[in-house]
């Protein structure tokens, strides 16, 4: 089969396409990728890999005439590229608005007249919002900044395809973990490097906020699965573990004794938001994490240089 992965240069989109062009029901892996970022990591080390199966065409989203295009002979697409942040961040609401909010649209309506079998969307937990009991998917979303409001508004759009064809809107958990076009805005990725590199890390409020978490490789691995996996078409979501900022200081400080710290803002008790594991989604995307976070911010240590 032939895939479409627009952001596939991204973060998630290297991971997910390693893995896509390794598998023999894949016949051709084309990535629709702007390089906004600018995401030219992507690039470096293909020799390593089925380059033969990779097609790049540099596009945006709101290009409707290359999107028809481009799906021509698609028959499955990962909807992954976004004006991304973190959760909890709140700045220009107007590119968050048009690129994941009409770009997702001008997308779902170049799909709509496509020959695509299935439609996977890489939504947000940060949807709904801040909730100290563990959301699920039936939770109403109460987004609380622009980044989180576009994504939702995108689900909106991509809702049209449940019943058409194979449709998934997947609420990824903040994602974290080694890629060589890994972000550092994520906060463990910034922690990582941080720690490693200056032993000092900043916090912002007193830590005690908790996050919901997926590692890049379990995400990926759950992605590349959904690619022919018996599931309803549904909203769902995709994490794995709730952590609070102070845990993951603990595990660094055990890793790296000299490790310091600064709280800015410390009387002050940020937004957090934990979110409920799916046992649908982990058994179905064979994703069960048997690796503690330690174990996991070892290895993930071990990737840096210096």
């Amino acid at each position: 089969m032939k895939v479409l992965v627009t952001g596939g240069a991204g973060y998630i989109g290297t991971e997910l396409t390693h893995m896509l062009i390794a598998r023999p029901d894949v016949e051709q892996v084309v990535i629709y990728d702007n390089l906004s970022r600018p995401n030219h990591n992507f690039f470096l080390g293909l020799r390593h890999y089925n380059h033969s199966k990779i097609k790049f065409v540099k596009g945006e989203l709101l290009d409707s005439r290359a999107l028809r295009k481009v799906l021509k002979g698609i028959d499955v697409v990962y909807h992954l590229a976004a004006k991304v942040t973190t959760p909890f961040a709140n700045s220009e609401a107007h590119i968050y608005e048009q690129v994941n909010h009409w770009g997702t649209a001008e997308l779902v309506y170049a799909v709509e007249e496509s020959n695509v079998k299935r439609f996977i969307y890489a939504s947000s937990t940060g949807v709904y919002g801040s909730s100290n009991i563990p959301a699920h998917e039936d939770k109403s979303p109460d987004p609380k900044t622009f980044y989180a409001v576009s994504k939702l508004r995108g689900e909106e759009h991509v809702r049209r395809l449940i019943g058409k064809i194979d449709t998934y809107i997947m609420r990824c958990g903040n994602v974290y973990g080694y890629s060589k076009s890994m972000r550092f805005d994520a906060v463990i990725n910034k922690f990582i490097f941080d720690a490693n590199f200056s032993k000092l890390i900043t916090i912002q409020g007193d830590g005690k906020q908790s996050r919901t978490f997926i590692h890049i490789d379990m995400l990926a691995k759950g992605l590349s699965n959904l690619l022919v996996a018996d599931l309803p078409g549904d909203v769902y979501n995709i994490v794995d573990k709730n952590v609070t900022v102070l845990d993951i200081l603990d595990i660094l400080k055990e890793l790296i004794p000299d490790l310091e710290f600064i709280f800015i803002n410390q009387h002050l008790r940020l937004h957090e938001l934990n979110v409920k594991v799916n046992p649908l989604i982990t058994d179905t995307l064979q994703i069960r994490n048997n690796r503690s976070l330690k174990e996991e911010l070892t290895e993930f240590l071990a990737k840096f240089s210096f």
